[in-house]
């Protein structure tokens, strides 16, 4: 997902560390969870009702089926993933044969987009804006305005704002580094001095709010309070440190390129010889936890439960630390429909895309085989009816919608003012409907478990509930299953509600198209209805 730039007032430094770390979906964890946090999600309230949903369906028989996660990458031998990985039956694993002649190589449990047939994997990659930036650079660096031609002009004018935006991003990284690093050293003196200031050693954080201080001190309470409620810390600190050297070592550097290790043509969409079976590749902490909110094991007392209870995770990595390629996207879209997923998950987007035509044409196949597409909103509290988050349901060039296509906002545990979660993009037109993506409990690699969040979490609840809807009821079609779970969710519409990125309260029925939230339950009921009118 885009990254968010921290703002560099070092007064507010501490909250801008907190944030940006928060606004990547699963760049940022804890390894304890409240119990009033475990499994919220799939409980009443603000949640989808999942668990009622079950008890409603405990008499009826279910069918396998099959998710692709499209991500970067799963622990397929995680605890709580046992028994749900997808597994290719006509591949002979490790013959170094394609058996099946799908094209691709001992493909078992899916596919790894994002490395070469030597078994070297990319994690870090560019962001969009700097593939173009190097794409342009030939052509217009060092180029006067007044000399291009009318043919040129918007290629020019695209140069010049990624070229800036690039410039920009890179000296707020260099900026936000030296920062992190002037602050570490500092963080063991800030206790004593406010203990000093307000006479108390062991101060609580609301003797912390209750304080107030003038001048330079008020920047000393604002980075103490940030460091009593765990916001800053030293390993905040680094975390942050790294984030931002990745972005100047991989995203931002136009010097780098991860086609090079990758060894395939990105602007060739017919040169499919490359990337390899490690299906979990070097970090599979976003893609793990994504894919155990879809399947994770019910009821085993192990993190969360998954939505879904019976279904197989098709592993496709193509979403490094950085942003995807349009080219591994459109042919893990084209794997999956072909391997026979019913549901595919996208939980990852960019502003930027260079090959748009071959993405929507991947989408439009999915579409047409009856597959659903389920795509997080993204994390910059941004209105993407005004601000692109690609893939999207339409393009400028498209006539209309496509039809299976679901763009999803991350919903929140308060009902009351903070439905929508901070971080969650929006759109009346783009986004269908907001599903829980705060404080969510499940899977990482190595058999662990964090408390995540973004719309990277909000998208698989719904990927897991159309996953769980078309299981018990196969004789619905996925269409009529992506409706029903739109009619069926929970209308907040008339609920006043803080506005993503702002202090505003907007109706929650501008912040999507429901204005509404996954129900499960209510969507099961709507199911058995359509089921037995069709049964006659």
């Amino acid at each position: 997902m885009k990254k968010r730039i921290i703002t560099l007032s070092f007064a507010l430094f501490a909250v801008g560390i907190f944030n940006v770390l928060h606004a990547q979906d699963a760049e940022k964890g804890e390894k304890k969870v409240d119990k009033k946090v475990l499994n919220w999600y799939n409980g009443k309230g603000a949640g989808m009702y999942t668990d009622k949903a079950y008890k409603k369906l405990k008499k009826k028989e279910s069918t396998t089926v099959i998710v692709a996660v499209i991500d970067s990458g799963i622990d397929i031998e995680h605890e709580d993933l046992k028994g749900k990985i997808w597994v290719n039956e006509d591949e002979i694993p490790n013959n170094g044969i394609d058996d099946d002649n799908n094209g691709y190589v001992d493909d078992v449990h899916g596919w790894n987009f994002l490395g070469n047939s030597s078994g070297e994997n990319v994690d870090g990659a560019n962001l969009e804006k700097t593939r173009i930036l190097r794409r342009l650079s030939d052509r217009f660096e060092g180029v006067d305005e007044a000399s291009v031609s009318a043919a040129d002009k918007s290629d020019y004018m695209l140069y010049k704002q990624v070229k800036k935006e690039v410039e920009e991003e890179r000296a707020n990284a260099e900026a936000v580094i030296a920062q992190c690093e002037q602050l570490m050293p500092m963080l063991d003196n800030i206790p004593p001095m406010v203990a000093s200031a307000i006479g108390k050693d062991d101060y609580t954080l609301k003797d912390l709010e209750k304080w107030e201080p003038e001048g330079d001190m008020v920047q000393l309470k604002n980075i103490a309070i940030s460091m009593k409620k765990g916001n800053l810390s030293k390993k905040n600190l680094e975390e942050a440190i790294k984030h931002f050297r990745d972005q100047l070592d991989y995203q931002l550097n136009t010097e780098f390129n991860e086609r090079d290790i990758i060894g395939d043509n990105p602007d060739d969409f017919s040169d499919t010889n490359y990337g390899n079976n490690d299906v979990e590749g070097p970090d599979a902490l976003h893609g793990t936890h994504v894919g155990g909110i879809i399947g994770a094991i019910r009821g085993n007392d192990l993190g969360g439960d998954g939505v879904a209870s019976n279904v197989k995770l098709m592993s496709l990595r193509a979403v490094p630390n950085g942003d995807e390629a349009d080219k591994d996207i459109a042919l893990a879209i084209r794997y999956a429909v072909d391997n026979g997923a019913s549901v595919i998950n996208m939980s990852f987007g960019k502003s930027y895309s260079i090959h748009k035509k071959e993405v929507y044409e991947a989408l439009q196949y999915a579409s047409s085989k009856g597959v659903l597409l389920v795509h997080a909103a993204g994390n910059d509290a941004a209105d993407v009816d005004v601000e692109p988050n690609f893939p999207t349901y339409m393009y400028s060039f498209q006539k209309e919608r496509l039809p299976l296509y679901l763009t999803i906002g991350a919903s929140t545990r308060d009902l009351k003012e903070h439905l929508a979660a901070g971080f969650s993009n929006y759109g009346d037109q783009s986004v269908d409907v907001f599903a829980p993506g705060f404080e969510i409990w499940n899977s990482v690699p190595q058999s662990d478990y964090k408390l995540l969040q973004g719309t990277s979490m909000a998208a698989p609840m719904v990927t897991g509930v159309a996953a769980m809807l078309k299981s018990y009821f196969p004789s619905l079609s996925m269409e009529e299953i992506k409706d029903i779970m739109l009619k069926s969710a929970k209308s907040y519409t008339g609920t006043m509600q803080v506005k993503p990125g702002t202090e505003e309260e907007v109706d929650f029925a501008t912040l999507s198209q429901t204005g509404a939230v996954i129900d499960v339950l209510a969507a099961v009921k709507m199911c058995m209805e359509l089921e037995k009118q069709k049964a006659g």
